[in-house]
């Protein structure tokens, strides 16, 4: 179409009126063509000069992101960044264009009004015009693309990967539910052939207080039933995280200060070392403080056992740690209270296990399952009688691509 165009230009003086009309509509029809596929491209494109003042959007771009106003109705010489209503989206945008790179990319999520998280990767790319021979970088373009399914699709197959390792769980919980049906069925056997033999005998009954012996075995094991059934449904049900973008050393700053004065009560030290990049990680917020919490619990209740003296003034330190290591965000949660043996250390993820007197056995297997469900790994260290070291590795999503670099006409020799 350019060079059609070019070379109609050079001939423009002899042409006929009747065949510069045939020209323009043509032109006209081939602009329209181009405009109807432009619109009609599912990833969203936004077309900038070299200022990032918008040129030209397409449908998909409005229905990916936020704006602040209809961005037909943006001012001229008003960057881009200005009419999106999403400040990381913003920023993004904003950088590259002081930083002037042309070949970037990032992973961002959005709301929508309905109230779901939607995934976006953002894409800036050159654009190039191709002059007399010369490649001239005129404005950038933006590309938007929906990675949604994409990532429910990939915790879809974490979640079935991680069904695949409850058939243990459920061995045991059979063996567990086994004990107190056959204490059930013992005493209802007892019940049963004590009121035949009175019934065969005198016809007499059995005082009331000797059945109700019976019947409060009886009442609780069928408690203890219902609670090995109910602490069961806990730990098999799928965990309904809501996975987005944020910054987990902030969820850790916001935890510490809420839970300061409890630790400052219990006369202990807290340490913190968070790593001070700007980390963004696929998580669900309020399940990774429930994790934090869980760990925060289990090493006060350490710290008790080793340092409560006469004057219940427990003393300790907790000590709090991230930093980023092969493309992974790692954290550290360590106590220096009573520690575990080797045995206790092996088995403190698994459901029902628990050294605490009131414990459900429940809140290890949860944090587990958790950070499981961030695509993440979790262990422990620990000696007895010195402390305890939890570690989370979470992965760092890799939110830059790498493209191949714009270089101007006559850089390639250099």
């Amino acid at each position: 179409m350019t060079d059609f165009s070019r070379r109609v230009s050079q001939k423009l003086d002899k042409l006929t009126p009747l065949q510069i009309q045939q020209l323009v509509e043509d032109c006209y029809s081939q602009t329209e063509i181009f405009d109807s596929i432009f619109q009609s491209l599912p990833s969203g494109l936004i077309i900038v000069d070299d200022n990032f003042c918008l040129i030209k959007i397409n449908k998909a771009a409005e229905r990916h992101l936020p704006f602040k106003s209809n961005p037909e109705e943006i001012k001229e010489n008003s960057p881009v960044w200005k009419i999106i209503d999403d400040e990381e989206i913003a920023r993004f945008l904003q950088n590259a264009f002081e930083a002037d790179k042309t070949n970037i990319s990032n992973e961002f999520t959005v709301a929508t009004s309905g109230g779901s998280v939607r995934f976006l990767d953002i894409y800036v790319t050159p654009l190039v015009q191709n002059q007399n021979q010369n490649k001239n970088l005129i404005g950038s373009i933006i590309r938007i693309d929906d990675v949604t399914e994409k990532r429910n699709q990939e915790v879809l197959l974490h979640r079935m990967e991680t069904l695949a390792g409850l058939t243990n769980v459920a061995a045991s919980v059979a063996h567990e539910i086994k004990n107190p049906l056959g204490a059930i069925s013992i005493h209802i056997q007892l019940m049963q052939k004590a009121l035949r033999k009175k019934r065969d005998g005198d016809g007499m009954l059995p005082p009331p207080k000797y059945a109700e012996d019976y019947l409060d075995v009886i009442t609780q094991e069928i408690e203890r039933l219902n609670k090995i059934v109910v602490d069961f449904l806990m730990a098999v049900r799928p965990i309904s995280a809501k996975l987005e973008l944020v910054n987990p050393n902030k969820i850790l700053e916001e935890f510490i200060a809420f839970f300061m004065p409890e630790f400052n009560e219990k006369h202990i030290k807290l340490e913190s070392e968070l790593c001070g990049c700007d980390v963004r990680l696929l998580l669900d917020a309020k399940l990774f403080r429930e994790v934090i919490v869980n760990l925060s619990q289990n090493a006060i209740f350490a710290i008790s056992k080793k340092f409560d003296d006469e004057e219940s003034r427990i003393k300790g330190k907790i000590t709090i740690k991230s930093r980023i290591e092969n493309d992974r965000y790692i954290l550290t949660f360590a106590d220096d209270g009573s520690g575990m043996d080797e045995e206790t250390s092996g088995r403190v993820f698994e459901p029902y296990f628990t050294t605490k007197s009131n414990g459900t056995g429940l809140g290890m297997a949860m944090s587990y399952k958790i950070i499981k469900e961030f695509s993440g790994d979790i262990s422990v260290s620990s000696a007895l009688g010195e402390g305890t070291i939890f570690m989370i590795s979470l992965p760092v999503p890799q939110m830059e691509k790498k493209l191949i670099e714009f270089k101007e006409c006559g850089e390639a020799g250099e």
